[in-house]
């Protein structure tokens, strides 16, 4: 049996509804929450219906049943259904080539990697070993945060871009300048 965490990467994060998809591979059961209702408290348990085949009482959720989550998430759901997922497929590759002009300026980025608009940014000491260097991201994370762009760190020495899925290219182009900045003062 194949269970598929969809928490962080479903919902239209990587550019498709839910990251597996990429794949070809279809699992047995989904879990889901985050930007199932963009914010709202919710989770989702998706399985097929002869895993799912469970008798009336058999299952209970301490948010089953909230009024106002299940609104969030049914439009949640329209709107990624009516252009947040192409947003991110889009805006994603966008970013993603910017974030890839910086790895070819900078020797101190390893590597660009990711799906949509759930990125990362790996930092190494150099590009000939990769030896990763987590204090240089830390540094950039700071310097970026200095500069009014929030970004966070994941792993032990990587950037994780993760923006919101209403994201547009003209934010791109801000985000990637003060970026480009704070790597330049941190190298």
């Amino acid at each position: 049996m194949l269970i598929v965490d969809e928490v962080q990467s479903g919902m239209g994060r990587t550019g498709k509804m839910f990251a597996i998809e990429h794949s070809g591979v279809r699992p047995d059961i989904m879990c889901l929450a985050k930007g199932l209702a963009s914010g709202m408290p919710i989770g989702a348990c998706i399985a097929r219906d002869d895993i799912m085949d469970w008798h009336k009482g058999a299952h209970a959720s301490t948010f089953g049943g909230n009024p106002v989550a299940l609104t969030a998430a049914m439009k949640t759901i329209e709107l990624l259904q009516n252009g947040l997922i192409d947003n991110s497929r889009d805006v994603g590759a966008y970013l993603e080539a910017g974030l890839n002009k910086l790895k070819d300026k900078y020797d101190c980025i390893g590597d660009v990697r990711g799906l949509g608009m759930m990125l990362a940014v790996e930092f190494v000491t150099d590009k000939q070993t990769l030896k990763p260097d987590a204090e240089l991201r830390d540094r950039v994370e700071m310097e970026c945060y200095k500069r009014g762009l929030i970004i966070l760190g994941c792993g032990g020495n990587s950037i994780r871009w993760s923006p919101p899925l209403i994201l547009a290219k003209e934010h791109v182009d801000v985000a990637l300048e003060i970026f480009d900045e704070a790597i330049a003062a941190s190298c």
